[in-house]
């Protein structure tokens, strides 16, 4: 889950793209770029892309939008995801056709071996912990005082190993072994929607785009300057602006996501801040001190789902694990001992820092 804005350095200067204004014209540059900004997923996307033509792809980005929200939202109550998660116990089947929700299948099928690989810090079924701690589709609440045993209840129903999924031909079928059991793809979908986002610009002949929602990014080809596209990452602090950037990031042909826990986050009546990030382990907002974590992949959807993954990891287990992990690249920034920020960047990252 990402709340806060991968910033894009244009022309020497630094530009949020989702502070443009929607224009159902378009609004272009004068060699052949157009810029577009909306609403989805309760967050902004951004879309900048060279077409000579000037065309418009608004309306069907929009499109594409709803529709996969339509599959994937838990804040829609007759959305794919929603029907899922409300089984009651005597019908805990949910039983579909792949190719008539293809949004929904891509996200079910890509969550599993992410959560095989993160060994269960990325659980796309931790969905009643985060309604528990108030970051859900239920009311939004701040938790004063943890009720543990409520907690321990809640964990039984938490697991992807809880859902079986059987698939034949194009029928997909899902299981729960329990009926508490909820799916929540928020720290996946958004990258997914870049990817698909960037599908659609790919098969109207367009080289060059760029795409952002939520802060989920991928970037092709060359940038409006004719090299590549720079990417702030944001200083991780409370009190830093959407324009303090802590590292440049030079990125084509790639999706780039990142995580973090300062922008969203609950104060309880004693003082004690929690934030979004709920470790499906121990059902328990996750503490340490990795302020952010910023991954590099060959798509939007990975990226998303190991920077959200990562976060709750750390970043001792996150260093070790990424090591391990053939085209995923970090970039860390976490406090050390007297409360300064540090920096981790593996050593693939460096190339895309590296550039000037």
């Amino acid at each position: 889950m990402t709340f806060f804005r991968i910033t894009v350095l244009l022309l020497s200067s630094i530009i949020l793209l989702t502070q443009c204004k929607t224009d159902p014209n378009a609004e272009s540059t004068n060699i052949g770029y157009v810029k577009l900004s909306g609403k989805t997923m309760g967050t902004t996307y951004s879309v900048m892309y060279q077409d000579v033509n000037q065309i418009n792809y608004q309306p069907q980005l929009d499109s594409i939008l709803l529709a996969i929200n339509q599959e994937v939202s838990t804040y829609i109550e007759d959305s794919d995801i929603s029907l899922f998660n409300l089984l009651e116990e005597s019908s805990k089947k949910y039983a579909f056709q792949a190719s008539e929700k293809p949004h929904f299948t891509a996200n079910l099928l890509a969550a599993k071996p992410i959560f095989e690989q993160t060994n269960g810090s990325f659980d796309p079924t931790v969905m009643p912990l985060v309604n528990y701690w108030g970051f859900g589709y239920t009311e939004k609440r701040t938790v004063n005082k943890a009720d543990e045993a409520k907690i321990a209840a809640i964990l039984e129903s938490v697991g992807y190993d809880k859902i079986e999924i059987n698939i034949e031909a194009d029928k997909v079928e899902i299981v729960k072994s329990n009926p508490d059991t909820e799916l929540d793809f928020s720290a996946i979908a958004k990258g997914y929607a870049v990817d698909v986002i960037g599908e659609f610009l790919t098969s109207k002949g367009i080289e060059n785009f760029f795409i952002e929602i939520g802060g989920e990014t991928f970037c092709k080809g060359k940038s409006m300057r004719g090299d590549l596209w720079i990417l702030g990452i944001n200083t991780p602090s409370k009190a830093a602006k959407l324009t303090d950037i802590k590292q440049k990031v030079y990125l084509t042909n790639k999706g780039l996501a990142t995580s973090g826990n300062y922008r969203n986050y609950h104060t309880a009546e004693d003082g004690s801040i929690y934030a979004h990030t709920i470790n499906p382990k121990t059902g328990f907002p996750e503490k340490s001190n990795l302020l952010s974590a910023t991954v590099i992949a060959d798509d939007c959807m990975t990226a998303d789902a190991f920077a959200t993954a990562f976060m709750v990891m750390g970043k001792d287990k996150t260093i070790e694990l990424s090591d391990s992990l053939e085209n995923i690249e970090v970039f860390l920034i976490y406090g050390n001992e007297n409360g300064t920020m540090k920096t981790f960047t593996s050593d693939g990252f460096l190339d895309y820092i590296n550039q000037k």
